[in-house]
């Protein structure tokens, strides 16, 4: 059999770097061909190149076997080439049937037939088993449902042939994810090439086929999955198979930094999304927050920043009590936010590194309303070194970076701001094996100096090797507060399934 698609000595050079060195790279029909290496390794790179959004400094491209060049998406797409964005594509302000038709309308003489386009998209939802009305909004819609949406799609393509999936699963709930490789079995029995781009290297495992591995823009290695084990995937991607997360000790005395009492955030139709949850967390403790999907973790954290005014209760930060948040007053006293979505919420896109660090520190960093660029240079470079983000110059716009690198930009701009309590809120989202060591290390230190971190995340092993501290999370409740050794995998799990009941409809939740 013969590849689908094939890229022969693809190099990619940007003004300062070489994003892609004479990388070779193919998929077959039926085929899920998994892409990997580390944040920076080159891996969008390629398949922008392959989706038609850049082209080639030097190689080619091969579909059937004819060389073929993609001038624009559009060009790949007439070719039957649907790429899944990691960081979602939306209008947020259109509704869901608008979004998964624009650029491609059923029209009429003309008219946009939005009854037609409407009944596509119910069948399309369906099959993903996604129960949204396609009249709703997307802003109103959770970062989860959005993604399935996404991958919705590019199924409306009648001639699809080549999917490529960049971090598919980074947003999904474990029963969304089921949803979502079923659809991938589904796809590969009907001949579709996809090409499989992830971190989660169990989801390699149990779904690709093939896998290849990119390192700083070059071919390091393929194999077929079934011929190897995840050791042998991190080994080539970074050089060592372990995930080392350093505790380094708080000398001080462990005193609260943070209480939170009886919080609550309603829910619409009644109930709460934060059901009356109290915890404290201490100097030098990294607290983790778990829960499935709809637990109400990322509601919690936002309500404790201001975020959600409907919400009530007390909490006392560094002995200050506060009842009534608000974020500039928030961050002022040292509490701060790195967001799940760090594109939408974290990063001011069309500005440069520089004045994305600086965001938290403008009043600081002013007189009389005159913002002092020399010590905000000096800081900014002082917060890159210590965070050893990538960059080559500050002055470039962030979008440059890779998702490793932006990640510690949000967090270097919350470094900036001085912050007693940091607030986590899925760190690890999307970055490779060697940024999120990165990360935990950061974490660890932060709680090393004295301040208090908490952790929300997904991954077990991720919860169990960061954290001193967890508090599980279900429908909006605590059901546990585990440390040492009770943070075991089967006592995560079982608590994270306490307090839900038939009766309830997850509405969105984290």
């Amino acid at each position: 059999m013969a590849p689908i698609l094939e890229a022969r000595g693809v190099t990619k050079v940007y003004p300062g770097t070489v994003a892609l060195k004479e990388v070779d790279f193919d998929v077959f029909p039926g085929e899920v061909h998994a892409l990997i290496g580390e944040n920076g390794a080159g891996k969008s790179t390629l398949m922008k190149i392959l989706a038609g959004i850049e082209q080639p400094s030097a190689g080619k491209l091969y579909l059937d076997g004819k060389e073929v060049r993609f001038h624009s998406t559009r060009d790949a797409a007439a070719e039957g080439i649907g790429i899944i964005h990691q960081e979602l594509n939306m209008f947020r302000e259109m509704r869901v049937a608008d979004n998964m038709f624009a650029g491609n309308e059923i029209a009429r003489f003309g008219v946009i037939d939005r009854a037609a386009q409407r009944k596509r998209v119910r069948e399309v939802l369906s099959r993903l088993q996604l129960d949204v009305d396609p009249d709703e909004k997307m802003m109103n819609l959770r970062v989860g449902q959005q993604q399935i949406i996404e991958i919705g799609k590019t199924m409306l393509k009648q001639k699809l042939r080549v999917l490529i999936m960049d971090e598919p699963t980074s947003s999904l709930s474990n029963a969304e994810v089921e949803v979502l490789f079923k659809l991938i079995e589904d796809l590969r029995s009907q001949g579709v090439a996809i090409i499989y781009i992830s971190h989660r290297l169990e989801e390699i495992m149990r779904v690709c086929d093939r896998v290849t591995i990119l390192r700083d823009g070059r071919r390091i290695d393929s194999a077929f999955v079934k011929d190897i084990e995840v050791e042998w995937i991190i080994e080539r991607m970074v050089g060592h198979a372990q995930l080392t997360i350093e505790k380094k000790p708080y000398p001080g005395a462990p005193e609260p930094v943070l209480e939170v009492i009886d919080y609550k955030l309603p829910r619409l139709g009644g109930g709460y999304t934060v059901d009356h949850v109290s915890f404290t967390l201490h100097r030098g403790e990294v607290l983790g927050i778990y829960g499935l999907m709809g637990a109400g973790r990322t509601e919690l954290v936002e309500s404790l920043m201001g975020l959600h005014p409907e919400s009530s209760g007390e909490m006392v930060l560094d002995g200050a009590k506060i009842t009534h948040p608000v974020v500039s007053e928030q961050i002022a006293r040292g509490m701060v936010l790195v967001p799940e979505d760090r594109q939408k919420d974290g990063l001011v896109q069309c500005m440069s590194i520089f004045n994305n660090m600086r965001l938290t520190s403008l009043k600081r960093l002013s007189t009389h309303g005159l913002m002092r660029e020399k010590d905000s240079r000096r800081e900014v470079a002082e917060t890159v070194r210590d965070l050893q983000v990538k960059v080559a110059d500050v002055n470039h716009l962030v979008t440059a970076l890779s998702g490793g690198n932006q990640q510690k930009v949000v967090i270097g701009k919350c470094v900036m701001a001085h912050a007693k309590v940091f607030i986590m809120d899925e760190p690890s989202r999307g970055i490779d094996v060697g940024a999120k060591t990165d990360i935990f290390n950061l974490m660890r230190g932060f709680a090393a100096q004295g301040m208090g971190v908490l952790f929300i995340g997904s991954e077990l092993k991720e919860i169990m090797s960061v954290c001193d501290r967890v508090l599980v999370m279900s429908n909006g409740k605590v059901t546990a507060d585990l440390s040492g050794a009770e943070i075991r995998e089967d006592a995560l799990v079982r608590a994270s399934a306490a307090n839900l009941h038939t009766g309830w409809k997850d509405k969105g939740g984290d």
